[in-house]
């Protein structure tokens, strides 16, 4: 009996970070690789203003115009990652999505099977996932891995600056479902607003 797989499911993790922060997405299969871009976004709660593009088999996918732009002598050819639909890949696949060019956030994806659900999907969602994706500029890994040691040592000269700069909270091991979740789920839609800083855990009142 045939089936008809209208969905895919992936996982994405962001590459030199440990512990692992990952997201694991079920996505339409019909999907291209411009809304895998928007999921991803949205999984992870980019901001969507940097470069970005796909690295599949050694070639380079994205928005040409875009990334033309940027372009400098010798540079690959870009195509268009809106010609490549996440059905065109086998289960197993593997290939990588860059993210911010100057802090060069690199992610793994991978396809991790393909399913029929009951009814055809038009939205992506979030089904598991784990840790917090760092700050937007950063500065990359290094950036990053500095930026944690002065956010835990209140010592630190620059403490204050840098705990006011991520928004006066950070938890690197923070990850909420339901939150990421709904994020995926509003991925496609127009002038989405994205979070600018990690929600503050809310406080509990002592028992009475």
């Amino acid at each position: 009996m045939f089936t008809a797989f209208n969905a895919v499911q992936l996982r994405i993790s962001l590459d030199e970070i440990e512990p692992e922060v990952w997201r694991r997405l079920v996505l339409p299969s019909a999907w291209d690789l411009e809304q895998l871009h928007l999921a991803i976004q949205a999984a992870f709660n980019w901001w969507n203003y940097h470069l970005h593009e796909f690295r599949i088999g050694g070639l380079r996918y994205g928005d040409v115009a875009l990334l033309a732009e940027d372009a400098i002598e010798d540079d690959p050819r870009v195509f268009d990652f809106r010609e490549v639909r996440l059905l065109d890949f086998e289960q197993g696949a593997v290939f990588n999505y860059v993210y911010d060019f100057g802090d060069g956030w690199h992610h793994s994806v991978v396809i991790e099977e393909f399913v029929a659900l009951d009814a055809h999907p038009k939205q992506g969602i979030c089904i598991e996932g784990a840790r917090a994706r760092p700050p937007e500029d950063v500065g990359g890994v290094p950036g990053y891995e500095r930026f944690l040691k002065i956010i835990a040592d209140k010592t630190d000269p620059e403490h204050t600056d840098t705990k006011r700069w991520c928004g006066g909270y950070f938890d690197p091991g923070w990850f909420d479902l339901a939150i990421v979740d709904k994020d995926v789920r509003n991925a496609l839609r127009p002038n989405v607003r994205r979070r600018l800083h990690q929600p503050k855990p809310k406080r509990t009142e002592p028992a009475t």
